[in-house]
């Protein structure tokens, strides 16, 4: 046969590589382009009149409609459209359900949220739950199963990737969105493991030092949030600023959303998975929210025979729930657990032979309530923390303003009475004189209205003051609010837009002090080496920007490190290699100003040894040449897409990469390399359209939408955009009507 002309071979691989490609587009386009979601049109669903949702240059839906029931249905449906999948990954990891879709890799955390039993405590939440509570969730979850329904042959991708359809949304379902939640911003149960060991092998009256509750320099009313009044403001109305500190993630953890019905008119962030809008401003007030920090779990010790439940309480044996799990794994058999349940909790934690209980607030089904659209609707200080006396966790700041000229704060949330001790290490469960005494009355949470001085700042500091008449217990940081009261109170003439100069702000008093001590102890007698000399022309000439491109910062946290180590293993020589506390920046200064007797022979060659080995530890990592150094090699993150980065070659498209960050956990920009603010929010009470909002990464997460990660360059460069409210700019509009009844038949 003779051979084919070379015109031909050209054209029959030409051929195949045009078959081939039509192929893949064909598939993009069936599996990835066309479930995204639907943005002008009509659509048919279960709404009692039309409802119009206009979106915005960002994808932000700003839905209309004649009651808050269609309101919240369509806020189902929208989000939905956007974050189904990451809602479904939430609800499966929180209720211990993401072997069955991603293997064995994933049975450890599915074991620990069966432990939680957070499934079965958000079914008996909802039988607890106020009608209206009911019937708001309800709404929202309608939503989402309209969309769903509708959309089984065109879901996102990640679906059809990982093969599996999604179970209907449920009101249980949102309550596990917000039970995650709580868990994500109380989960303290190790740190109590630590102290005890610390304590085990150390120094008490150290070790309770390290782990101190308030540094004494707090700015009283994480994450950050701050109001002025308008004596402060170029308006003469209030600013109010707001950015919550979360895991990274992609997608992000906000869905930006406005909604508006009869009584209703509301702009912010929302929780995908759970109705309403969690921060953000109505017609007449504004709000946002942080952290409290306050310990809300203990590690209780049974006397527990795990063969057959019995254990020992108050003098008399007492028997265990025994709760069997089933948890399904891709690929592999199920596997099943065994839960003990007593009095103060499941069966959680064994260690050192002690078989600990966990007792946690999120445990409680006659505490959990949904006040999110109550707060959402309030028109003044009163109805607002009338509806936050109902928010059950995780406990949280939030900071008020209005337009009547009032700004506010209030401790929210049910925190634990304790009786005789402070929940900081685990205790004897079976003598009964560590259980809670209920919660602290909401009327005698730590609150302030209209403070003289015109500011409220909250940044994760402890707010109790030091009479407090209960016990307080919690991983505070008080470094970032100082700074915070510093920068609002150098000068007045605040407008909203330079409120991102403050949210941006990467200056570390505590790590800037650390550099100069270490200068200092270097410069004395008998404590000068050579090969440090690079070192500390570095830190004294550093200005305590933890800039991602100086070599300063890098240097400086090391340091720390090292010298929180130092301390640690004074306190605790067997076991100090494991602290790491929130307020340990500021125990280190307090050290290092008062020097007491009995830390160390010599403080300043402590310091210069911690510094050698910093020096040591930095060339490892980066060359001998310090001049060369970025503190944005060391400090970096890598977001990625959890299923689509697992593609071979076009996965990173998905991501977001590894990037370099500029800031620490110290400065009011914290970050860390497992958070960073997750939205940015600064509100003008004088003018709405004044007003900035911006999210992480984008308000999509369907991977073709143009809104996947359309925010974050702005975001990564402190930039932000108008919060639109009463002035909506739509690109696109989508209508909603009431569903044609059937004929008769």
């Amino acid at each position: 046969m003779p051979p084919l002309p070379w015109r031909q071979i050209v054209r029959s691989i030409g051929l195949a590589i045009l078959t081939v490609l039509m192929a893949v587009v064909g598939l993009v386009y069936w599996y990835a382009w066309r479930p995204l979601p639907q943005r002008s049109g009509a659509i048919e669903a279960g709404v009692s009149q039309t409802v119009s949702v206009a979106f915005d240059a960002l994808g932000e839906p700003h839905i209309r409609a004649a009651s808050q029931d269609d309101a919240l249905f369509v806020q189902g449906y929208v989000t939905a459209q956007d974050r189904l999948w990451q809602m479904d990954g939430l609800r499966r990891l929180a209720g211990g359900d993401l072997a069955e879709i991603l293997g064995p890799a994933f049975l450890e955390s599915d074991r620990v949220a069966r432990r939680l039993r957070l499934r079965r405590v958000a079914e008996a939440d909802y039988l607890n739950l106020p009608p209206p509570d009911r019937a708001v969730l309800a709404a929202y979850a309608r939503g989402v199963n309209a969309f769903l329904t509708t959309h089984r042959d065109r879901l996102p991708v990640e679906f059809t990737l990982l093969g599996y359809q999604p179970q209907p949304w449920s009101a249980v379902d949102s309550i596990l969105v917000a039970l995650h939640m709580i868990r994500t911003l109380t989960t303290t149960w190790r740190e109590e493991l630590v102290k005890r060991a610390m304590l085990e092998s150390g120094d008490p009256k150290k070790v309770n030092l390290l782990f101190a509750v308030r540094a004494g320099n707090e700015a009283q009313p994480g994450s950050n949030a701050w109001a002025v009044t308008g004596a402060h403001t170029a308006s003469g109305k209030p600013l109010l600023a707001n950015d919550i500190h979360l895991d990274y993630g992609l997608p992000g953890v906000w869905y930006m959303t406005h909604l508006e019905a009869p009584g209703l008119d509301v702009v912010g962030v929302a929780l995908p998975g759970a109705p309403g809008v969690i921060v953000g401003h109505n017609q007449r007030i504004a709000w946002g929210i942080t952290n409290l920090q306050f310990d809300v779990q203990d590690l209780y010790i049974e006397q527990l025979n795990e063969q057959t439940g019995q254990y020992l309480y108050q003098g008399h044996m007492e028997q265990a729930r025994l709760e069997r799990e089933l948890i399904r794994v891709k690929g592999q058999p199920p596997v099943e657990l065994l839960v003990w349940v007593t009095r103060h909790g499941p069966l959680f934690a064994t260690e050192g032979g002690d078989r600990m209980a966990l007792r946690w607030i999120a445990e409680d089904p006659s505490i959990f309530q949904y006040p999110v659209v109550e707060y959402d609707r309030a028109q003044n200080w009163s109805q607002f923390t009338t509806a936050l006396a109902r928010f059950p966790g995780p406990g949280s700041n939030f900071v008020y303003a209005d337009t009547e000229g009032n700004i506010g704060y209030h401790v929210v949330g049910k925190l634990p009475k304790r009786r005789g001790y402070d929940g900081d290490v685990p205790v004897d469960g079976s003598s009964g004189d560590f259980d809670w005494d209920g919660y602290i009355p909401f009327d005698q949470l730590p609150s302030v209205l209209n403070p003289s001085r015109g500011i409220i700042v909250s940044s994760n500091q402890n707010p109790f003051p030091p009479d407090y008449p209960y016990r307080v217990n919690g991983d505070f940081a008080p470094a970032r609010s100082k700074q915070v009261l510093d920068r609002l109170s150098a000068h007045d003439g605040w407008r909203a837009d330079q409120m991102l100069a403050i949210q941006t702000d990467v200056y570390s008093k505590p790590l800037q002090f650390l550099a100069s001590q270490a200068v200092a102890a270097y410069g004395k007698p008998n404590s000068r080496d050579s090969d440090l000399g690079l070192a500390v022309g570095l830190l004294r000439e550093w200005n305590g920007q933890m800039d991602k491109d100086l070599a300063a910062p890098f240097l400086a946290t090391l340091l720390y490190q090292h010298v929180r180590t130092a301390v640690a293993m004074s306190a605790s020589p067997q076991s100090g290699a494991a602290y790491d506390y929130r307020l340990a920046p500021n125990i280190v200064e307090q050290l290092l100003r008062q020097r007491p007797a009995g830390w160390f022979r010599n403080y300043d060659e402590m310091l210069v040894k911690a510094l050698g080995d910093a020096v040591e530890e930095g060339r490892r990592n980066q060359g001998r040449d310090l001049r060369r150094w970025r503190y944005g090699a060391y400090w970096k993150v890598t977001i990625n897409h959890p299923v689509l980065h697992q593609i071979p070659l076009l996965g990173r498209y998905f991501d977001i990469g590894t990037v370099s960050m500029s800031g620490s956990a110290t400065t009011v920009k914290q970050t860390t390399r497992q958070l960073a603010p997750s939205m940015r929010m600064d509100v003008d009470l004088s003018n709405w359209e004044r007003s900035l909002l911006n999210v992480q990464i984008g308000q999509s997460g369907q991977i073709f939408s143009r809104h996947y990660k359309d925010q974050w360059e702005d975001y990564y460069n402190g930039r932000s955009y108008p919060m639109q409210f009463g002035a909506v700019q739509a690109t696109s509009t989508l209508e909603f009507r009431p569903a044609a009844e059937s004929p008769a038949p």
